[in-house]
């Protein structure tokens, strides 16, 4: 994930953040998190553990792991080693079996202790944004899956940043979709006071990105609000009906010669 530098981010060349504000808007994540009608809960959770399956006696790796609780919560389900690597370092503390460590995730061959580990689950969680070279993100993440085992990555519909800066700039939805500039932004859920800098990406972008890397898409997901929890929290399925929502990849490696950059 990214770090904190002065409240302000400058996205890369890699489309990253390559700035530092993500050890003061970690704590206000996990706080929207916790909350009963956040999406994360509603929507992004359970889906991500469907699609993960059974988790137990696997080694998982999550990658941008925030507070560490996804992971905690995977080895309580079963996972047999269990380690979150963020930037922050604003970690809980890790229960029994569960590694949580300070590190980048554009680079995880070089964090301390995963050099030489192999995993069977390898989770990117909205953490992937922040790589500074995506491809290059990804073909590290290929290299330390276990035989049969895959990468779990999800992402914001791109849909939704071109329809709020179609919004804010009166512009068009299309002219934003397929704008290359970066833009800015205050996380209104999170900190008003940190500043993000992104870089449009569009639905060919990702796609490029996972096959440049070696990676096929096994299964793609875009979650809904279930019915029951659209009408006890309608503000939230406005939301999605607006802006849409968040997209899942489930990513395998390319079998023979894998693609040069």
């Amino acid at each position: 994930m990214v770090q904190e530098n002065s409240g302000t981010g400058t996205a890369d060349a890699g489309g990253g953040d390559s700035s530092r504000p993500w050890q003061t808007l970690s704590s206000g994540f996990e706080q929207a998190r916790a909350r009963e009608d956040s999406l994360d809960r509603l929507v992004e959770w359970p889906a991500q553990r469907s699609l993960l399956g059974d988790v137990t006696g696997l080694a998982v790796l999550d990658a941008g792991c925030g507070n560490g609780a996804k992971i905690a919560q995977l080895a309580e389900d079963g996972a047999a080693a269990s380690v979150g690597v963020d930037i922050s370092g604003n970690f809980i503390a890790p229960p029994p079996g569960v590694e949580l460590v300070e590190g980048d995730l554009s680079d995880l061959a070089a964090v301390p202790g995963l050099a030489g580990r192999l995993f069977d689950r390898i989770l990117f969680l909205q953490s992937f944004g922040y790589a500074a070279d995506p491809v290059r993100a990804l073909r590290t993440a290929r290299g330390m899956l276990a035989e049969d085992g895959f990468i779990l990555l999800t992402r914001t519909q791109p849909i939704r940043y071109a329809i709020e800066r179609a919004e804010q700039n009166g512009t068009s939805l299309g002219e934003e979709y397929f704008a290359t500039e970066s833009f800015t932004y205050r996380h209104r859920n999170w900190d008003e006071g940190v500043t993000l800098t992104k870089r449009p990406y569009t639905m060919s972008d990702l796609l490029n990105t996972f096959s440049a890397a070696g990676l096929w898409i096994e299964a793609a997901v875009e979650p809904r609000m279930p019915a029951e929890a659209a009408e006890r929290y309608p503000h939230k399925q406005a939301l999605l009906n607006k802006y849409l929502g968040i997209l899942m990849f489930k990513l395998r490696p390319l079998r023979g010669p894998q693609p040069s950059r």
